[in-house]
């Protein structure tokens, strides 16, 4: 059975966006972002949230420069090899290949996919992840902490939740990202 991992860049404070929906603040440097494609060489199928999805599409064109860092070329590649599942209710189509999209979130259909699939499963966006969390699906949850304390936005983790966890991984960057890694334990009530 494939792993459902939930990835995060994040600040200080826990959020992956600020108020203003901006996350210019958590661009990872190179040395990040080939920690990021190491870790996400796994990953076989991105599940994805609307929002977080066009954002992400642009790497359908994106790292294909000639010009760009050999890290960005490598992300590019990656999330191109990789199936997509978009879930929204509002999206009218997808527009990258190897993407489909679900109007709803259907937790068996996940663990379905977990058994059916080559490969682990990524899943994307805090609203999804969230959902994703609540149903005791993610293995599990690997975050990239920024040093930057942005004062509020979208958390990554959803309110009410407990769990129990075991690390995995630490690694520190230069540029004073920390990179956490822990198994999701069961939920606890």
């Amino acid at each position: 059975m494939s792993k459902l991992v939930y990835t995060v860049i994040a600040s200080l404070d826990g959020y992956t966006v600020d108020a203003d929906g901006r996350f210019d603040w958590s661009a990872p440097t190179a040395a990040v972002l080939a920690h990021i494609n190491a870790a996400e060489r796994s990953m076989g199928t991105y599940l994805y949230g609307r929002r977080l999805y066009e954002t992400m599409a642009v790497w359908q064109t994106a790292g294909t420069d000639p010009g760009d860092s050999p890290e960005v070329r490598d992300f590019g590649e990656l999330w191109r090899a990789a199936d997509k599942v978009v879930y929204s209710g509002t999206l009218d189509a997808v527009s990258t290949p190897r993407t489909t999209l679900e109007r709803s979130f259907d937790p068996a259909a996940v663990v379905a996919l977990k058994d059916a699939v080559d490969g682990d499963l990524s899943v994307g966006g805090a609203t999804l992840a969230a959902s994703a969390l609540r149903a005791g699906l993610v293995d599990e949850c690997r975050i990239y902490v920024t040093p930057a304390v942005v004062g509020g936005g979208t958390p990554w983790l959803p309110s009410g939740l407990r769990s129990r966890l075991q690390l995995l991984d630490e690694h520190r960057f230069d540029s004073g990202v920390v990179h956490l890694s822990y198994a999701v334990g069961p939920w606890a009530s």
